[in-house]
């Protein structure tokens, strides 16, 4: 104990308001890590539900495709003198690769569009691409594909996450909180997790279905067809019929 009065009456003082007031500042760091992770939240929840339906549908890029007829390109044209007539057509500028084979002709841009054209027919495919509004940028940011620096931001945002869900818990006392309803409601969270996990066998699931997948026997080698007949062929011998 300390020997000083006043520093006893300190001490007794400033845990007595760290008691009293501890809520409160629990409450209110809690409402600004909750701000300041609002913009955070939105790119990882949002590109999260994209990347998560990713056999559904192209969560970074919306395709486009397009067809046109151009008169026949002649077999005798040049390069140059292709590319130029199916360009004036496309509208789609000078191209970063060509490839023409017979009547043919293929046209390749950084941005990922892609035309086709038939020399003989006129026929022209043009395959675009354009980025999705917000969630290419946000998938970006979601794989951690910038530099080292947003690794460290990202980090930071998981522990601004951590201190959401573990102060939320101490936030309200009595009935709402983990006597009765905060109680049941943690609960829950924690189990649907591990219930999904034990139902679904984890994640050597797949693993155990292909172990267990009965092995395809090999084919039986199908049965040699018989001779043709030989009019010229030896007879075959006789057999002496039964007694």
């Amino acid at each position: 104990m300390p020997d000083d009065p006043a520093e006893a009456s300190a001490s007794v003082g400033l845990g007595a308001i760290i008691k009293k007031r501890w809520r409160g500042w629990l409450r209110a760091i809690h409402r600004d890590f909750g701000y300041l992770a609002v913009g955070f939240t939105l790119i990882y929840a949002l590109s999260g539900i994209a990347i998560n339906h990713i056999k559904d549908w192209d969560p970074n890029f919306h395709s486009q495709e397009r067809s046109l007829t151009i008169a026949p390109i002649p077999a005798d044209a040049t390069d140059d003198a292709a590319v130029a007539l199916v360009i004036a057509a496309t509208g789609t500028g000078k191209p970063d690769d060509v490839f023409r084979a017979g009547d043919e002709l293929r046209l390749g841009y950084s941005d990922g569009t892609n035309v086709t054209a038939i020399g003989d027919t006129g026929q022209v495919t043009v395959q675009a691409r354009q980025p999705r509004f917000f969630l290419r940028i946000a998938n970006w940011l979601h794989y951690n594909r910038g530099k080292k620096a947003w690794t460290y931001v990202a980090d930071i945002y998981a522990v601004m996450l951590l201190y959401l869900a573990i102060s939320g818990i101490f936030m309200i006392k009595g009935r709402l909180g983990l006597k009765w309803r905060g109680t049941i409601l943690v609960g829950i969270g924690i189990a649907a997790p591990f219930t999904y996990v034990v139902l679904s066998g984890g994640p050597t699931a797949n693993n155990a279905k292909v172990a267990d997948a009965p092995v395809a026997k090999p084919a039986e080698p199908a049965p040699a067809p018989p001779p043709p007949d030989d009019e010229f062929a030896r007879p075959k011998p006789r057999v002496a019929p039964p007694p």
